[in-house]
């Protein structure tokens, strides 16, 4: 089996290698990915960089160049929910693009033509990493994530995409992801750890927290990984 990690940053990957410790480096596409050998699987690991272009463009890469099986997507995110708090974990069930507007053309926000305004992750998957996280007493919620191209620091902005999409969570990597896989058809999991609330004090708590929740939400990756 091959399993393809993302993180969109070298925080986010990082925790991961320290682990692993003995990997091969691999250079595609203008990208490093690192290739892991275990006794009966071979992990796939890459920082994407930030955005949904690059992380779509990692994705595709890791399925179509190296043939990964399933993905994982481990780093963090802005909380939207009020019950979530910095370093809280969640579990995407689906995804969508907040930044996505052709409404000038009858559509709702985040609709793409011939596309859909969520992609689902995948269940089985998804259930692997609950039972990690069971297994393992790791709280781990479950939830709506809104992706797009904007670092979202206004408490407006946060209002709106949590009012028009119903989301628990923003970043800007995950739904591209879910996208690709989705057309592939290769399973997809994302897991996130809350670094900031995503309203005005989003910059300040994101730059604080953003290695130590890299590092929750990458231990229970570590943790499926053994479960797979």
């Amino acid at each position: 089996m091959i399993i393809g990690i993302i993180g969109a940053m070298q925080e986010e990957i990082t925790p991961l290698l320290e682990h692993y410790q003995a990997y091969e480096t691999l250079e595609f596409g203008g990208n490093t990915f690192y290739k892991i050998t275990l006794s009966n699987k071979t992990l796939i690991i890459a920082c994407s960089r930030i955005g949904k272009v690059h992380s779509a463009l990692t994705a595709s890469t890791m399925i179509l160049r190296f043939g990964c099986q399933k993905i994982i997507f481990n780093g963090v995110a802005g909380g939207i929910n009020p019950n979530y708090r910095i370093g809280d974990l969640v579990l995407a069930t689906k995804l969508c693009q907040h930044d996505v507007d052709i409404t000038i053309f009858g559509h709702p926000f985040g609709y793409f033509s011939e596309g859909k305004i969520f992609t689902e992750s995948n269940v089985a998957l998804n259930a692997v990493a609950k039972q990690a996280a069971k297994e393992n007493a790791i709280t781990l919620h479950e939830g709506i994530i809104a992706t797009g191209d904007q670092f979202i620091s206004s408490k407006e902005k946060k209002e709106w995409i949590k009012k028009e999409f119903n989301a628990d969570a923003i970043e800007m990597e995950g739904a591209s992801v879910a996208v690709v896989c989705d057309n592939l058809g290769i399973p997809l999991c994302v897991i996130r750890a809350i670094s900031d609330n995503a309203g005005d004090e989003a910059l300040v708590s994101y730059e604080e927290f953003l290695e130590s929740s890299a590092r929750i939400s990458a231990a229970l990756v570590i943790k499926m990984i053994e479960k797979l």
